[in-house]
């Protein structure tokens, strides 16, 4: 399986960026807002973290391996995550994805369905189900400092979970962790993060 994709950026489209290594090239579907991040990088090396699907109808004979890409890990995790939706298939995924990660997961964590129904693709019943699914799975994505912390996904979700127990908001854990994570500090594991998110950025008076 390939996991993660680097190479020459050789060309980009509304839907795909073309990468070469070597003396191949490989078309990699990508969402609007990681299309948007490489329209500057054309001619330089890029990764791409990549899922591998087969499109097609098998009963037609019509099966046409694809590469998706994304940026960061976490987006590929996300994007994962919301075709998991009824009615949000990969394509249709791809298409919505106009946005950065975290905004889209702040929105679908706070219930706010106008904001997801303007999704290219998406519309209002699409959004009720996507929020009635996923509004108590994302919180980890909501966190935006993650990848500049160095600190993995999994520790941020179980020090979400910790700070829950003890009584906080679901959105106040993750304005603590934020914090935390924005300090530049590398944790690893929920024990550090969580003693200096009470020692460092949440004095209780």
């Amino acid at each position: 399986m390939i996991t993660r994709i680097t190479g020459q950026l050789v060309g980009l489209s509304e839907e795909a960026a073309t990468l070469r290594l070597g003396g191949l090239e490989y078309e990699v579907l990508i969402p609007e807002y990681t299309r948007r991040n490489l329209q500057n990088q054309l001619g330089r090396e890029v990764s791409l973290h990549t899922i591998e699907y087969i499109e097609g109808n098998p009963m037609q004979g019509r099966l046409t391996p694809r590469l998706l890409g994304f940026l960061q890990p976490e987006e590929r995790e996300f994007f994962e995550l919301f075709c998991s939706v009824d009615g949000v298939g990969i394509r249709k995924a791809l298409r919505a994805m106009v946005h950065p990660v975290p905004d889209l997961a702040t929105a679908i964590e706070n219930k706010d369905t106008k904001f997801l129904a303007t999704l290219p693709g998406i519309g209002s019943a699409t959004a009720d189900r996507i929020v009635a699914k996923l509004h108590r799975k994302v919180s980890v994505f909501a966190v935006t400092s993650t990848k500049a912390a160095g600190t993995s996904s999994e520790i941020v979700r179980e020090t979400l979970a910790v700070l829950v127990s003890l009584g906080h908001s679901e959105a106040e854990a993750r304005r603590l962790v934020d914090r935390a994570l924005a300090t530049g500090r590398q944790f690893p594991d929920v024990q550090s993060l969580i003693e200096t998110i009470y020692t460092t950025v949440h004095k209780p008076t």
